[in-house]
């Protein structure tokens, strides 16, 4: 059973301190600010402000969040309006789910040159989808789609890969018809696979001869050139792991799907079961054995380093979309393809600047609850009476509801 309320700033707040100081020398300044951020979220170190009900008197404090991306309990308002963005973007059509995933080998070294190797697995995978996509013998037209970078594996441990969600189907050569894709079936794996590693591996030989990547420690040796060489050669001959995922059933889904993978960091509060004798325990689906259910404890210390493995480069955008769906040329093509399907224009929402609204604001928007009904009473609205500044206390605590 799960401990009720238990967070990973629990763990960060309690072993954090002690793991700065085994650590020093090996942590990075970007780990060392995701480490405070997520133990400093909600806190009175950020400041907050207090409310009180304009009818009954309650009142209650509210925290200032870190707004860390690798922050458990900072990503639902950030997620949910992405998918409200994407929403009008989505098209009748069948959508589908492929990953891309690299060997060991070469995820040992995306660990050490995390920004070089990650935009290489970006760029070989969307020369991929868009080359097969493109080629006749497939399907013959423009395609697009979101990639998604997610680092870890079930267990914590150093896995990267992408997700990318496509629609089945593009834009013919000439713009003039949508060319679909056969029912269920987006573009074969085998094809994707092989021309994705090939992609791969020249993009990483031509990073590693233009002096981009660099080793330490266990892999320092590679920095030789034979020695990297035949450190490579197995991934070469290995089958790398592409798949395609059933298809999703319609846009519904599609935004259900992506709402779970968009946002979400190396591991979530609620798979967290219990925190006790300096150990961490929490749930993960064993996907080599049927996707089985299973308990893992670690020691506090492994925890907090398995987490750390997945903190990226400061601005690194883990969020990327290519071809029809690409920024530059999005609301075009998107419009182009409802008329090349009749589908019609949906409902555009008022236009009105995320500015004008504060975080209660883009809450109810977002989600349809409001933050403003007084908890206590259920007929006042909570009211701003007092703010406070970063590590400093409101001046008394908050009165009890009358």
């Amino acid at each position: 059973m799960r401990a009720a309320g238990l967070e990973v700033a629990d763990i960060f707040r309690q072993c954090g301190p002690a793991f700065r100081t085994e650590h020093t020398a090996s942590l990075s300044r970007g780990q060392r600010r995701v480490m405070s951020a997520i133990e400093q979220c909600r806190t009175a170190a950020l400041g907050g402000h207090v409310e009180q009900c304009d009818a009954c008197g309650h009142q209650r404090i509210a925290y200032n969040s870190c707004r860390n991306r690798h922050c458990p309990k900072c990503q639902s308002l950030t997620r949910d309006q992405w998918l409200q963005d994407r929403q009008a973007e989505l098209l009748p059509v069948e959508y589908f789910h492929v990953v891309f995933t690299v060997p060991q080998e070469v995820a040992a070294i995306a660990y050490q040159n995390k920004e070089v190797v990650y935009n290489i697995l970006f760029q070989a995978t969307a020369q991929t989808l868009r080359t097969i996509g493109a080629d006749p013998k497939h399907l013959g037209a423009e395609i697009g789609f979101i990639a998604i970078l997610h680092t870890w594996g079930q267990n914590l441990l150093h896995h990267p890969h992408l997700h990318c969600v496509v629609p089945g189907g593009g834009i013919s050569p000439d713009g003039q018809r949508w060319v679909a894709c056969r029912p269920g079936f987006f573009l074969p794996v085998r094809v994707l696979s092989r021309l994705f590693r090939r992609l791969f591996l020249e993009l990483l030989q031509q990073a590693f001869d233009s002096g981009e990547l660099h080793f330490f420690n266990s892999l320092e040796g590679l920095q030789d050139r034979l020695a990297f060489a035949k450190y490579i050669a197995p991934a070469t001959q290995a089958e790398w792991v592409v798949y395609a995922k059933p298809p999703f059933g319609g846009p519904k889904q599609v935004l259900e799907y992506l709402g779970r993978y968009t946002h979400r960091v190396a591991i979530s509060n609620n798979r967290l079961l219990e925190f006790n004798d300096n150990a961490v325990t929490f749930a993960w689906k064993d996907y080599r054995h049927e996707s089985k259910n299973k308990t893992m404890r670690l020691d506090a210390h492994e925890f907090i380093r398995r987490f750390l493995l997945h903190v990226l480069p400061s601005g690194f955008q883990r969020i990327r979309s290519y071809g029809l769906l690409a920024n530059r040329y999005r609301q075009v093509k998107i419009e182009l393809c409802r008329k090349l399907l009749g589908a019609p224009v949906p409902v555009a929402a008022v236009d009105v600047p995320d500015q004008a609204f504060d975080y209660r604001d883009r809450y109810q928007r977002l989600t349809g609850l409001s933050l403003r009904d007084c908890p206590h009473c259920g007929k006042g609205q909570m009211v701003r009476i007092e703010s406070f500044t970063t590590g400093v206390l409101p001046r008394g605590p908050p009165n009890k509801a009358s």
